[in-house]
């Protein structure tokens, strides 16, 4: 089972639970309105190390290390992955954000190697909206930070 770790930035706006999300960018996901957290695998690294590597490569959002919490773990069944998740409280800017890059063939045997950003626009949703435009198998990460946040 490959291995995976996120952040999920979260915020308090009048009573209410926000969540910063961003949406997978190149061809396959131009024209879909399907957002997740800022993950990806790892191996050789602390899954807090992964999960902070990755956010900042795909937002560019500066946030404090030291302040990340450890939220769950979740099994993807669709990737098959176990998905590390750490939360931090805090407002980022979506309009400041800025991923990395990947190099693909596009069209598909056209020849023609195209770059496009990993993760397209960041955005904060309420929770209620977070869970309709998530990929389905985030939903539960979603949950878990409710029960964190309202239950303790």
């Amino acid at each position: 089972m490959k291995i995976s770790a996120g952040v999920l930035p979260y915020k308090i706006d009048n009573n209410q639970l926000m969540v910063y999300l961003e949406r997978p960018g190149g061809p396959y996901m131009q024209n879909k309105d399907l957002w997740s957290i800022c993950k990806g695998e790892y191996q050789d690294e602390p899954a807090i190390d992964a999960a902070y590597r990755e956010f900042m490569e795909e937002s560019g959002l500066k946030i404090d290390k030291d302040k990340l919490v450890f939220l769950t773990s979740v099994k993807m069944e669709s990737t098959n992955k176990l998905v590390s998740v750490f939360i931090i409280n805090c407002d980022l800017d979506p309009t400041k954000m800025k991923s990395n890059t990947f190099k693909k063939e596009w069209p598909a045997g056209s020849g023609k190697i195209c770059e496009f950003p990993e993760m397209a626009e960041g955005k904060w949703f309420l929770i209620a909206d977070a869970k309709n435009k998530i990929f389905k198998g985030q939903i539960k990460i979603l949950e878990k930070l409710e029960e964190y946040i309202w239950n303790r």
